[in-house]
């Protein structure tokens, strides 16, 4: 049975809720890419290599998307709202000490800690929603929750923007002890309690199976750049990680009580929901890398303007997410969504044409047409996922739409940021200096963007080259998407059919 403690009663009152756990939700997306922003500044501190930068970003990522599920899970059975206080806690203590930071293995480590909290926060957040709100106000909190979730991340860049240009980047993890605290207090006040006692222990053999096979993944990606894309480290983790994988559906359809059923994905609307935003991630979050560093070290932009050239992405991406819903009701999930992602692909392909001296223009209108196609798509893939599993299960029904989004982030990270690495370190004319400069130049562009001339000009040339190779690899992503979930989701009678009107065990055993 569902337990409720301290409900709120009014519309009022679920308004203030959904504030609450908008503001975790917030502070958790935000510093997906908060940091993106302060790189170049970083490099310079702590003498970071281009791959010790993208795993400052990616072990955030990786850490967040390898625990959705378990903390998910443990929020249905232990309470939701204690999983959100745990993992406030633990988010901002561990942004306290990441202000203090000295190195760059020192940020690696404290930002997988951050990445801890986020992942008991972010599946707290929407499983209070969709299992205590009644549904007449559940869609319009979804929708809420969507715009934020798209939204955040662009806004946390802004904060993060205002903040370097006044103070140092520690500043930027200061900022998240602060949306912390706030949203600690409001929890603490105002969000109720709701958990299913009889909910089944954790699955811990197969929480274990899911993060080897997303760290072999990711970290083998990361590192490929380093040791060779077809080097025997390279081949063999990722051959681990596929392994891994397939031993773990073998796991769960063998579990009575499984972390997450692979047959749930037998529903086309969930399926195809969870290929959307996996997509939609993983272009977003590889173009965020980038495109912070283009502006800041090859067009000269400083932190704050970097962040406010990126706004039309939100400002087109939050009113459309919140517009989707009507047209989703009027031309179907299937073409809002299918058309959102080619829309991706279509922005993505146009910021792909920047070179070192183009127009902010043409970036601006890439970014206006990527902000509406990941609107369109976010919101019906995310009530898609939501809407095929019973109330009881709701934390790792929203734990399984947040692993789509921080999945794809974190493989789109690592994949897009390799591509990147390794092309920019293949291009970037070295004739003429010695061994240990030419290292330099080759480990990290953010070094040689500020080393004596003719050296910045030629890393300017070689990055622009890898960023429109990598941002390439982005739009296929989303034209296979787009085409995946047309295919998925091609028989409109098995797209509206849901799972509400099976068995409430039919998604998760």
């Amino acid at each position: 049975m569902m337990k409720f403690a301290n409900n709120t009663s009014s519309s009022s009152g679920h308004g203030a809720v959904t504030g609450v756990v908008c503001v975790a939700l917030a502070a958790a997306v935000s510093a997906m890419v908060s940091l993106n922003v302060a790189l170049p500044d970083i490099a310079r501190d702590t003498h970071a290599t281009q791959t010790q930068l993208l795993w400052v970003i990616d072990a955030y990522s990786l850490v967040f998307a390898a625990l959705l599920l378990p903390g998910g899970a443990l929020g249905d059975r232990y309470g939701r709202r204690f999983a959100l206080l745990a993992g406030l806690v633990i988010f901002g203590v561990g942004s306290a000490l990441a202000m203090a930071a000295s190195s760059a293995a020192e940020l690696i480590a404290l930002r997988s800690v951050l990445g801890v909290g986020a992942a008991l926060v972010m599946p707290a957040t929407l499983s209070t929603i969709t299992g205590t709100f009644p549904p007449a106000e559940r869609a319009r909190a979804v929708s809420m929750w969507a715009a934020v979730a798209g939204g955040a991340a662009i806004l946390g860049l802004l904060a993060s923007g205002l903040l370097l240009a006044a103070f140092s980047w520690r500043s930027i993890f200061g900022f998240n002890v602060v949306l912390a605290a706030f949203a600690l207090a409001g929890t603490l006040r105002l969000v109720p309690e709701s958990a299913d006692p009889d909910a089944p222990r954790v699955d811990v053999g197969g929480a274990v199976l899911a993060i080897l096979a997303l760290v072999a993944l990711v970290f083998s990606v990361i590192e490929a750049p380093t040791y060779g894309w077809l080097a025997t480290r390279t081949v063999v983790g990722l051959a681990l990680a596929v392994v891994l994988a397939i031993v773990f559906v073998i796991w769960e359809l063998r579990q009575t009580s499984p972390l997450l059923d692979p047959r749930v994905f037998r529903e086309r609307p969930l399926a195809a929901g969870t290929m959307s935003i996996l997509i939609q991630f993983f272009a977003f979050y590889g173009y965020t890398f980038i495109i912070l560093q283009y502006l800041q070290l090859v067009r000269g932009a400083t932190p704050l303007l970097a962040a406010v050239e990126v706004l039309p992405l939100a400002a087109t991406m939050m009113p459309t997410s919140r517009l989707a819903p009507r047209l989703a009701a009027r031309f179907s999930a299937r073409w809002v969504c299918a058309g959102g992602l080619l829309l991706v692909a279509a922005g993505l392909a146009i910021v792909s044409q920047l070179g070192t001296d183009s127009s902010y223009w043409l970036m601006a209108g890439g970014l206006v047409v990527l902000g509406v196609g990941m609107g369109a798509a976010m919101t019906p893939a995310t009530s898609a996922i939501t809407e095929a599993l019973p109330p009881a299960r709701q934390g790792v029904g929203s734990a399984l739409n947040d692993l789509s989004r921080e999945v794809g982030g974190a493989i789109g990270i690592a994949v897009v940021g390799s591509i990147l690495t390794s092309t920019y370190a293949s291009h970037v004319d070295v004739a003429g200096l010695s061994g240990r400069v030419a290292a330099k130049v080759k480990g990290s562009f953010a070094v040689a963007a500020h080393l004596p001339a003719p050296i910045p000009d030629r890393a300017h040339s070689a990055f622009v080259t890898a960023m429109n190779i990598a941002l390439l690899t982005a739009v296929g992503a989303a034209i296979v998407g787009a085409v995946g979930v047309v295919l998925v989701l091609r028989n409109r009678h098995a797209a509206a059919r849901k799972v509400a009107h099976l068995e409430p065990d039919a998604a998760l055993r």
